[in-house]
């Protein structure tokens, strides 16, 4: 794992990673994507080997990068997802803008893998477009009162901590006047609907409706109002993680593709002899060696408090779309047997999909990395 950014040390981590996440995490994907979400035992194996408390930022913020890569390259997107949104997505609103009382009522469980955490944003007509949110926070007693619906909520029905993005404010744009809230999950008034996904079946997917649910003003994150200025520092890590883990999908759809042409035979040949074959590889081990350099460039200057959200978005939207590039040429090149509902080759291939919308679909990325981008 060759890198200017990464020392002898997150090379022996990455290994040491690689075998606990085979040993303790790998056997129990499957039932997993059966099951629909990860057992307890997925949760302690992860906190007992203090990889759900790896740092968010600083100089340490690398093993963390590596971490990633590493869990994306598991194989199980659906785990990897559940996890990088527990771990690193919905947790880092707390690190960021939580207070200390706030810090060591979660954190410390959070870590543990007592407290499963979610981060609910998206909405039925709200997904790309937050402007549109509908789910509403009014003054309450002692706090506040919510009412309205989430979508598309990885850890959805078991998370006990859901950090939330709602209107709170009288403002025409839903974004100006806005706000996080820690609700917890045992709150009344809150409902779960398990929402089945074609990929990511393990990422424990609901709806989540909030039907009056009372929410007490110590569990206000941040300032009230000022929740767009908290997602734009937020929505910036949470694609950089979610470009690491599609970086770790990617190449090890990459590998199983490489050893697969070389061991297939056809017509009495390995099938990389075809040209055509071994130039669609090689395409994709080119672009993934050149991403890989990019990722860890941006994990070394988040660590330095200096990521930006042009090259967040460049990361997310490469990266996403070169995990489907490489599971669609594997299911491809592995004919029929790609094909099979019950082939690793086919799960790639749908869990790659989700890559491209959740943390921002790919469209918008775009549009992003134009906007931000000096005309020339």
């Amino acid at each position: 794992m060759s890198s200017p950014y990464l020392s002898d040390s997150h090379q022996a981590f990455a290994e040491e990673v690689r075998r606990t996440l085979r040993e303790r995490l790998l056997p129990l994907a499957e039932a997993a994507e059966e099951r629909g979400r990860l057992c307890e035992e997925a949760w302690q194996a992860l906190a007992d080997h203090g990889l759900l408390s790896l740092p968010q930022r600083g100089e340490g913020f690398l093993e963390s990068a590596v971490f990633l890569e590493e869990l994306g390259a598991l194989g199980y997107a659906g785990v990897r997802a559940a996890i990088g949104v527990h771990a690193y997505m919905a947790s880092a609103y707390l690190e960021l803008f939580g207070n200390d009382e706030q810090r060591q009522r979660y954190l410390p469980a959070i870590r543990a893998g007592r407290t499963i955490a979610a981060l609910a944003i998206s909405e039925e007509q709200a997904g790309s477009d937050l402007s549109r949110m509908q789910c509403r926070a009014v003054p309450g007693v002692d706090g506040f009162v919510v009412h309205g619906g989430k979508r598309y909520i990885a850890n959805g029905s078991r998370a006990s901590l859901i950090v939330t993005l709602v209107r709170s404010g009288e403002g025409g744009h839903a974004l100006g006047s806005s706000s996080l809230l820690l609700i917890d999950g045992d709150s009344p008034g809150l409902s779960r609907t398990p929402r089945p996904m074609l990929g990511w079946r393990s990422a424990d997917v609901c709806d989540l409706d909030f039907n009056d649910v009372a929410v007490s003003a110590g569990n206000l994150l941040g300032k009230p109002g000022k929740a767009l200025f908290y997602l734009m520092r937020g929505l910036d890590f949470e694609r950089l993680v979610a470009g690491l883990l599609a970086l770790g999908g990617a190449g090890h759809s990459i590998r199983l593709l490489d050893g697969f042409v070389r061991r297939h035979q056809v017509q009495g040949a390995p099938l990389c002899d075809k040209q055509s074959v071994r130039h669609r590889l090689a395409d994709l081990l080119g672009e993934h060696e050149m991403l890989r350099h990019y990722a860890y460039q941006l994990a070394w200057r988040h660590s330095q408090d200096r990521l930006d959200t042009r090259s967040a978005c460049i990361l997310k939207l490469r990266a996403s779309e070169l995990a489907v590039a490489a599971a669609q040429a594997c299911a491809q090149l592995h004919g029929a047997q790609g094909y099979r509902i019950d082939c690793e080759v086919a799960r790639l291939h749908r869990d790659a999909l989700a890559g491209t919308i959740a943390a921002g679909a790919s469209e918008l990325m775009r549009d992003m990395i134009f906007d931000s981008s000096p005309a020339q």
